[in-house]
C-alpha cells in the first residue's frame, strides 16, 4: 500500500514513518510534505527513498532544492503541491497530519480521487465536515469499505467501538479527556500561565498548537464537532468526561446500559497503524497496557466555567454551518498569539469569543465559501487581539 504523509515532520508524521518502518511488506511511502523543516524532510525522504515532495513555502522549497535529495526527486510548495500529492496515481493512503484549516482542501481531494483518508487533521472536519462527510459516505456505499478512517486517539477509539453495531442502539459517546495541564487550576491562575507551562501535556506528546488546544480543553471541543459529522450524532448525545490516566481513549454506551470503552497505552502509534492496517490488526508498536499497574481510574465533568474554550467550542458546534470555521480560524490566530508571546493565555478565549459574537452562521456552500469565512474571522482575530492588547 503506497502512502503519502503530509505533515511528516511533525509528531504524527514521524510516528507514522516510525510504523511504515515497521511494516516495510505492507506499506511503502511515495509522498512527503511538511511545512518549512525542510532539512527533516530531505532526511526523511533519502531514509524512505521518497521522490515526491512538498512544502508549505517558496523559500522552503528554494531551501529544499539545495539539499541531497534522492535522484529524480519532484517538488513542489503550497496548497497545490499537496492537492497533487493528494491526487498522485502513485498514492493509495493520503494520511493528513497538516495542522489548520489548510488541511481541508487536501482531505477534500483525497476522498474525490477515491483514496483512503487517515485523518488527523482534525481542522478538516471541523471547518468542513458538511462538505467531506457525503463523500466519505458515498465511498463506503459504493465500495464497501471505509474511505475516512480517523486517526485521533478519541475518534479511532469510538470507530472501533463501533464496528459491528447498530448506530441507532447508541444511547451516548462517550469522549474522554486528559484534562490538561491545568486541570483543576481556577480562572486566577490560569490568568498567570506562560507557554512553556501550557505546552507540558501530562500525558501526550503533540506538536505546540494541539498542545495548547489541549490545555485550554478547545482540542475537545473541536473533537466533539469531529464526532458529530463522523458519527452522525446529534451533540445532546456526545458527552465529555475528564479521564487523567488516558487509558481509556473514549467509549459508547448502549441504550440497554451497557458501555463498551476503548483501552490502550498513550502511544499515538496505535492509531496511526490501525487507520492504516484497517480492517486488519498488526503486531503492537509498543507493550500493551498493564491492567495489573493501574491503581485507579478516575473519571469527572469537565469544568466548562473555567476552560470557556470548550464552552465556546460546543456552541458553535450546535450553532451548525460556518460557525465551526469561524471558531476555528479565530483560535488558530489566537493560539499562535499565545505561543509568540503576544497575548496571555486568557485572551485566546477572549478573541475567539468577540469573533464569534460577530458572526452570524450561514448554511456551508463550498469550500470557497468557507475560505472566505475563515479569512474573515482571522482578520476580526486579529482586531480582537490588538484590542486585549
Amino acid at each position: 500500500m503506497n502512502i503519502a504523509i503530509l505533515g511528516s515532520t511533525g509528531s504524527i508524521g514521524k510516528q507514522a514513518l516510525d510504523v511504515v518502518a515497521r511494516f516495510p511488506e505492507h506499506l511503502r511511502v511515495v509522498a512527503l510534505a511538511a511545512n518549512t523543516n525542510v532539512e527533516v524532510l530531505a532526511e526523511q525522504a533519502r531514509r524512505f527513498d521518497v521522490r515526491q515532495l512538498a512544502v508549505g513555502e517558496k523559500h522552503a522549497l528554494d531551501t529544499l532544492s539545495t539539499l541531497d535529495l534522492p535522484k529524480g526527486t519532484k517538488a513542489g510548495y503550497g496548497i497545490a503541491a499537496l492537492e497533487e500529492l493528494s491526487a498522485s496515481d502513485e498514492v493509495d493512503v493520503v494520511l493528513n497530519a497538516l495542522v489548520g484549516a489548510r488541511g481541508l482542501r487536501v482531505s477534500y481531494t483525497a476522498l474525490v480521487q477515491g483514496k483512503r483518508l487517515a485523518l488527523a487533521n482534525k481542522e478538516s472536519l471541523v471547518v468542513g465536515g458538511d462538505l467531506l462527510m457525503p463523500l466519505a459516505r458515498a465511498a463506503l456505499q459504493n465500495r464497501g469499505t471505509h474511505a475516512l478512517l480517523p486517526v485521533d486517539s478519541e475518534h479511532s477509539a469510538i470507530f472501533q467501538c463501533l464496528l459491528g453495531e447498530d448506530i441507532n442502539e447508541v444511547e451516548n459517546l462517550w469522549i474522554t479527556a486528559s484534562g490538561g495541564p491545568f486541570r483543576g487550576r481556577s480562572k486566577v491562575v490560569l490568568a498567570t500561565v506562560t507557554r512553556e507551562q501550557a505546552l507540558a501535556h501530562p500525558t501526550w506528546f503533540m506538536g505546540p498548537k494541539i498542545s495548547i488546544d489541549s490545555a485550554t480543553l478547545m482540542n475537545k471541543g473541536l473533537e466533539v464537532i469531529e464526532a458529530h459529522h463522523l458519527f452522525a450524532l446529534g451533540y445532546e448525545r456526545i458527552r465529555i468526561v475528564v479521564h487523567p490516566q488516558s487509558c481509556i481513549h473514549s467509549l459508547i454506551a448502549f441504550r440497554d446500559g451497557s458501555f463498551k470503552a476503548h483501552l490502550g497505552v498513550t502511544d499515538m502509534r496505535i492509531p496511526i497503524q490501525y487507520a492504516l492496517s484497517y480492517p486488519a490488526r498488526w503486531e503492537a508498536p509498543t507493550e500493551p497496557l498493564d491492567l495489573t499497574q493501574l491503581a485507579s481510574l478516575a473519571f469527572e465533568a469537565p469544568d466548562l466555567k473555567t476552560f470557556s474554550c470548550l464552552a465556546l467550542a460546543l456552541e458553535a458546534g450546535r450553532s451548525g454551518g460556518t460557525a465551526p470555521a469561524v471558531l476555528n480560524a479565530a483560535n488558530e490566530v489566537a493560539v499562535a498569539a499565545f505561543l509568540g508571546g503576544s497575548c496571555g493565555f486568557l485572551d485566546i478565549e477572549r478573541v475567539v469569543e468577540a469573533v464569534l459574537m460577530q458572526h452570524t452562521a450561514e448554511a456551508v456552500e463550498s469550500i470557497e465559501h468557507l475560505e472566505v469565512v475563515d479569512t474573515w474571522a482571522r482578520q476580526k482575530a486579529y482586531e480582537a487581539l490588538d484590542a486585549v492588547q
